[in-house]
């Protein structure tokens, strides 16, 4: 079985498993190979579950500038998958522009909002990739919460916007959400605030310098005294809850909002991908992404993976454009041995450019292997 997230940059995990599949059967045609693309609760969640099965849904949303985007959710049954950086990720900026202040998570309110008219009762909300950092703010809003200022006006879009508020008023919230669960999937268990949190550690990657990241601290403080001032349950201890700084503060937004109950994205993903009924019939499992390496333990698909197929005793091994992680790492992660397209290709920038037919060479080296 191959489960492998994306490449990023280079080959969706759809990709990777074809391209696997190839390379394998080039050395051994009448190998059975079964390709089941997997992720982390980042970009490429929806991807990976339109593979499993999925239906493929789509609305047009604000994008975190506030211009529409046409976003995708993934379907069956009552269960959605709702991936944030579909409506609020950074690929929707324009190329070199970012706005570390402004961004703001109201699409993935709106199309949380789509799942549920499509009969969604179990959402599976993936976060990652984020252009955001207004503590998901946004996410409530489209969903019916009033966050004002001192005039009795919505507060500005973004992080930069909570300074300036002043109520909340979380009852207007979409009723269903009443009987929806919500699962935040994230690989990242930040708190909201602090030197650990949403703004500190990613909004330097967002574009958000010293000052903009000590602005963006400060507001996302003041927004959670706010919504405490408020009543609303648990808005303090949830702030330093596990997940409480995903994708720029989202997942606070989800757990103080929404009820969301926060899981490592990767162990909701197998579960949903159907991941255990495949286990059962490998011998082996082959596993990666472009680059692992130390950020690889800490949550991301391989380590996920490899962990659930060792408790099954299933051997697993491991693919990639680049390897950090040295064998004795790869082997108390459940991996036994890991390939890298660096072997074929010292040059990294002909890696990520010719990814596919590398990946290629490198499954049938790993089939002669065996």
């Amino acid at each position: 079985m191959i489960a492998a997230d994306k490449f990023k940059g280079s080959l969706t995990a759809v990709e990777v498993g074809r391209r696997l599949t190839a390379g394998l059967r080039s050395v051994h045609p009448a190998l059975t190979v079964e390709a089941l693309p997997v992720a982390d609760g980042g970009d490429g969640t929806v991807a990976a579950a339109l593979a499993a099965g999925f239906e493929r849904r789509e609305s047009v949303v604000s994008g975190p500038l506030g211009t529409p985007v046409t976003a995708a959710y993934a379907l069956r049954g009552d269960t959605a998958v709702v991936e944030m950086a579909e409506t609020s990720g950074l690929q929707h900026l324009p190329p070199g522009r970012f706005a570390p202040l402004t961004a703001t998570t109201r699409g993935c309110g709106e199309l949380l909002r789509a799942a549920l008219d499509a009969g969604a009762r179990t959402v599976v909300l993936g976060v990652g990739g984020s252009a955001t950092t207004d503590g998901g703010a946004g996410l409530l809003t489209a969903l019916g919460a009033r966050l004002l200022t001192a005039r009795g006006e919505p507060v500005p879009p973004g992080g930069g916007g909570l300074a300036a508020l002043v109520s909340a008023d979380l009852s207007g919230l979409d009723p269903r959400l009443a009987t929806t669960e919500v699962i935040l999937a994230s690989d990242v268990d930040n708190p909201l605030t602090g030197p650990t949190g949403a703004a500190a550690v990613y909004g330097p990657q967002k574009g958000a310098g010293p000052e903009d990241v000590a602005a963006l601290d400060a507001a996302l403080r003041h927004y959670v005294t706010v919504l405490d001032r408020a009543g609303v349950p648990g808005a303090a201890a949830l702030a330093e809850a596990p997940g409480a700084g995903a994708a720029g503060g989202l997942g606070y937004g989800a757990l103080v909002g929404l009820g969301a109950a926060f899981r490592p994205g990767i162990e909701v993903m197998l579960d949903v991908l159907g991941f255990a009924a495949a286990l059962d019939r490998a011998q082996l499992v082959i596993t990666g992404e472009g680059s692992l390496d130390a950020q690889t333990l800490h949550g991301k698909a391989p380590a996920g993976v490899a962990a659930a197929a060792r408790a099954r005793g299933v051997e697993v091994l491991a693919v990639c454009g680049r390897l950090a992680l040295t064998p004795e790492a790869l082997r108390e992660a459940g991996i036994r041995h890991a390939y890298a397209l660096t072997d074929l290709e010292p040059d990294v920038e002909r890696c990520v450019a010719e990814a596919g037919p590398l990946l290629e060479r490198l499954a049938a080296r790993l089939a002669q292997d065996l």
